[in-house]
């Protein structure tokens, strides 16, 4: 929640910079020139308008519970925070590796909130906190679908809160691949050990 919050939040401070952020955003190119490296992380929190954050919002509020369940506690936040900007500048990265002389200034959260979308995606239908396998039919369907929509919405350009901007589907993919692969060893890190209880058949009083 608090995270969802925040998005907006830090939009409306944009919008009070002097150049609106732009200064903050990444340009593939630095990659390469060195010019301005800091914006790989500082990209994920500038976003290009009310309709681009929002989007974004809503998706940290739709696929970030799944994944803080499993991470409790003080060292489960950190953890938390950790998935969601390591999976954003995974993301970042990916656009950049693929578009290295491009001076297009990139904002935006979803790369992180797609790597959210990638783990909550191996979580479907498991109560007990159990990830699914990368192979696993549910998993790679909804992967297979969400995939399309998302080239589709990048080729066609149209998509919420786009408002005619270039849609950078290929950090989203990066950012969901990220997801996917790192939250199994991420939740051994982060979240605390599980403890396991185990009743007897017998559900009387113990012996003494």
């Amino acid at each position: 929640m608090l995270l969802a919050v925040s998005l907006p939040i830090l939009f409306w401070l944009q919008t009070t910079l002097p150049d609106g952020g732009l200064s903050l955003a990444f340009m593939p190119a630095s990659l390469w020139r060195g010019d301005w490296w800091p914006g790989l992380v500082t990209s994920m929190f500038m976003h290009a308008n009310w309709g681009h954050v929002a989007m974004n919002a809503l998706g940290v509020f739709a696929f970030a519970p799944p994944i803080a369940r499993l991470m409790a506690g003080a060292r489960g936040v950190a953890g938390f925070l950790a998935f969601y900007v390591a999976t954003g500048l995974l993301g970042t990265v990916g656009y950049g590796l693929i578009h290295p002389d491009s001076f297009d200034p990139l904002v935006g959260a979803s790369g992180a909130v797609f790597g959210l979308m990638g783990a909550a995606f191996r979580l479907l239908g498991r109560s007990n906190g159990s990830l699914r396998a990368l192979w696993d039919r549910r998993f790679l369907v909804m992967t297979a679908v969400i995939m399309g929509v998302n080239l589709a919405a990048g080729l066609v350009g149209l998509a919420p809160g786009a408002d005619g901007a270039r849609v950078a589907w290929e950090a989203h993919a990066f950012g969901f691949v990220a997801g996917a692969l790192l939250i199994g060893p991420w939740v051994r890190l982060s979240a605390p050990p599980r403890t396991s209880f185990d009743s007897p058949a017998d559900l009387g009083d113990p012996s003494a």
